[in-house]
This record gives structure tokens, sequence and C-alpha cells, in this order.
């Protein structure tokens, strides 16, 4: 292994071989390359290569393997969980294209574009992509830790729908894999994400929705438990077209939220359906349920859908985890109103999502993506940040604690903040699966190069 000083004499041959910018630590612009979505925590590698291209992609794996460095991938920074330190970051923000194929029903999409691009491709078309809550999300990272979109109880996971992947492995090769091409490899790559290589562009499966109808309906928190006890019952009968939501969170006292909002301590029921005919019905009874603060419903086109949970589409700092729930039982709920509700030690942003349905059927082609047997997800954030990074973790653990019970596992989509590598493997990835996995690792990268994530360490 070269020394710090070795690498940085050459750095000037590296920069030659690539079309975007290759930066150090002290040199101008290295600071916003490494920034993303995750203010909280930044990656903090020797050197970080902005590709344009999937040549530059190449490049950089090859320089830092020959060198024993580790690569790390980032398009828009929302899943920082393991820090780069020393190695080589890449960088995919620049490399944004994207081609819908009305007539095959798909679109190809390179590693740095958002979901909100693929979405207004798509639209006019009558197409929609799997995508999730937030437009701002990166495609790539999303759909390879399996992706629960929007409408995943009707579609099932992101992972689901790929149909090929362009992925430079760590021998510096660009491969074309498809389940015909690389079986094994295509396995491994969705739902083991950035594991097997640096992926640099997706084909993706569209569905043919036109409208949708969702929206939500906002409580005081005082009603929670009226408001969760009904979530229960009422998912329990929901169908296979509606996918919905309830969450927990206090909004600031701030023009940016809708008056009736702001300063409160709320919670806010999301529905999402393709079936626009009993949508209505569907959703009707919610606001007997309790007094409400603010309804938004009705029918709505897909490229609106990020107005159903309304997420922030700016950096900030956050920390939090998930957990997959085999059922929601009601000691699970008094938990989450007493451990994350407004009296709290640790001020908590909650979301509970409703899962089974497609969600829990194999795909056609299978992949890594495991504990489909879930029936929800619970996930819990809050911002370090006036707190304390280990009071966070400690009222989340207190949190995890509570719902063990019912816990199957997690889900690497909703992993935040910095986890020590490989820590929550067994979590991630069913016995079967993650063997597998460890075995395939073995095969594409021997010498572990793409180690700085949640990492699958090769077989012996």
């Amino acid at each position: 292994m070269k020394t710090t000083d070795d690498v940085r004499n050459d750095i000037p041959e590296l920069a030659r071989r690539i079309r975007g910018p290759v930066l150090l630590p002290d040199q101008d612009g290295y600071q916003e390359e490494i920034s993303g979505f995750q203010a909280g925590y930044r990656h903090a590698p020797a050197v970080v290569v902005g590709a344009e291209t999937a040549e530059d992609v190449q490049a950089a794996v090859r320089f830092a393997a020959a060198r024993g460095m580790a690569v790390a991938v980032q398009s828009t920074g929302h899943g920082v969980t393991v820090r780069d330190e020393g190695g080589v970051l890449i960088s995919t923000r620049r490399m944004r294209d994207v081609v819908v194929d009305p007539g095959s029903r798909s679109v190809r999409v390179q590693a740095g574009a958002r979901w909100q691009q693929v979405v207004e491709a798509a639209e006019p078309h009558g197409l929609v992509p799997p995508s999730g809550s937030a437009g701002h999300v990166g495609v790539a990272g999303y759909t390879l830790a399996g992706g629960m979109g929007l409408l995943a109880r009707r579609f099932g996971y992101a992972a689901d729908h790929v149909r090929a992947l362009d992925v430079v492995t760590a021998d510096g090769e660009l491969r074309h894999v498809t389940a015909g091409s690389d079986p094994d490899l295509f396995w491994a790559l969705r739902g083991g994400r950035d594991n097997f290589g640096v992926v640099t562009s997706l084909e993706i499966a569209l569905q043919p929705v036109g409208r949708i109808y969702g929206g939500g309906v906002f409580f005081d928190v005082a009603h929670a438990e009226e408001v969760l006890g009904f979530f229960r019952e009422w998912t329990s009968r929901a169908p296979e077209t509606t996918t919905s939501s309830v969450g927990m969170i206090e909004y600031p006292p701030i023009p940016v939220f809708p008056e009736p909002l702001r300063g409160r301590h709320v919670v806010h029921v999301r529905f999402a359906t393709t079936d626009l005919e009993n949508g209505p019905d569907l959703v009707r009874p919610w606001p007997e349920v309790a007094p409400t603060l603010w309804e938004h419903l009705g029918e709505l086109p897909y490229s609106e859908s990020g107005s159903i949970y309304r997420e922030p589409d700016f950096a900030h700092s956050y920390d939090g985890n998930s957990v997959l729930l085999s059922e929601l039982h009601p000691r699970v709920l008094e938990a989450v109103r007493e451990l994350a509700g407004p009296g709290a030690p640790v001020p908590c942003i909650v979301d509970l999502r409703h899962l089974g349905g497609a969600l829990s059927r194999p795909p056609e082609v299978p992949n890594a993506v495991s504990f489909r047997e879930a029936q929800y997800i619970l996930r819990v954030l809050s911002a370090p940040d006036g707190v304390g990074l280990s009071e966070v973790r400690a009222a989340h653990e207190r949190i995890d604690k509570a719902v063990e019970p019912w816990t199957i596992g997690r889900s690497l989509n909703f992993v935040y903040g910095m986890r020590a590598a490989g820590d929550l493997r067994s979590e991630l990835y069913e016995d079967a699966v993650l063997a597998r996995l460890s075995a395939l690792k073995a095969v594409y990268d021997p010498n572990n190069v793409f180690r700085r994530n949640q990492n699958i360490e090769p077989a012996a």
C-alpha cells in the first residue's frame, strides 16, 4: 500500500485520465464535492473524483485498487452511513442522463440522477417509476438497497423492476449485467447496494399509471392513541392498491409550513393509491377519527406526489435507523407514543409505513432484498444538534428494545447516520442471503475494495 505522499504524487496522472474534477483535501471545491443531503456526516477521502462518465469511474477504481485504497461512492448523499477516510470517493452527481423508452416501458438512468427527473421524463408517456416519497432522492442508492416506493404495496420493491445495470467492478472493468449475462452479479447488486462495484447506470421498468389519489390528514398529537390505533385497524384491511403511513413530527413555528401546523406536534397520516374510483371511499373514515388540523386529499398527477409526505428537500443533520416488524402489535404503538412522542427526552421524527402486498412476494427474477415477510417498517430520526449523538442513539435504542419482540430485521434504505462498517449485516440480510453475498464478494471483490459501506466481507 502506498503512503499518503505517494498517492498525492500520483494524482496528476489520475487527473489526466479523468474528465471530471480530481480534488485533494486542501484544494478548492473539495468540501463542496463531498457534501450531500446528510449534513451531519461527511466522507473524508484522500481524493475525491467528480465522475462525468463511466470511463472516469473505471479510472478511479483502477487507481484505488492498484494502491490498496478503499472506494466509496456518493450521488446525492442521503445515506452516508460509513465514513470513507483516506480512500477514494467517487461522486456521480454529474452523471444525470435519463432516457425513457415508452415502447418497452422502461427508463435508462445514470447513477447521479434523482427520481424527480425520472418522474418528469416518464409522465408524458403515462408511465411512472418505482420512486419513493421524496423526488430529491438519488435513483441508484435507493434502488440498489431495495427501494420502498410510494406505490410499493401495488408494485413491490424498486429493485424488483431493474432490468439491467452497468457497473464498474473491482478489476476496473465496465460490465453490462442482466439476468441472462451474469445472474449471480445481477442478483447481488439488487439488494447488495455498493458492495460489488460502482453502478454507472440502471435500466428500470416503468408502470402504466396516469394519476393517483392521495394526500394526508393531520391531527394534533393529543389524539395519537386514537389515530395510531385506527391506523392498525385500517391497514389490516387496506387493499394492495393502497400504500399508507403515519408519522409524528413537531413543526417549528416558521412560515415555510402551513399555518395550522406551525409550532405543533402532529400526527400525519399519508395515502397513495392507484384506485381513483375507490380512493375517496377508502380514506373517508379518517377525518372522523379525531378533530383534524389540516387535510389535503384528492386526485393528482404523479409529478405532484411529493406533496403527500412534504419532506424537506434541503440539507440537514440527522441520525436514525429502522426496524422491520412482523406485525403492528398494540405495544409497538404504545412504545412509539411514550418513547418518541412529545414527552420524549430526545425529539424524534417517527414514520410507520405499511408494507405487505407486492412487497411480500418474490420477484420474477430473484434478488438479495431480505425480510419480505415484514408487514410494517418503523423509522425513527433525530437531529443530534443541541442534543448530542450519544443521547440520540440511546433514545433510539430504547425504542428498538421496546419493539424487539416483533422485529425481524432492518432495511438498508433506512439506515441513517454513521455506523461501523458491517455492524448491521446480520440485521440487514437473512442468513442464507448474507452467506451467498459473501461468497459472491469473494468472486467479484476478493480484496474488498468496496468496503466503505455496510460491508459484506469476502468469504474466506
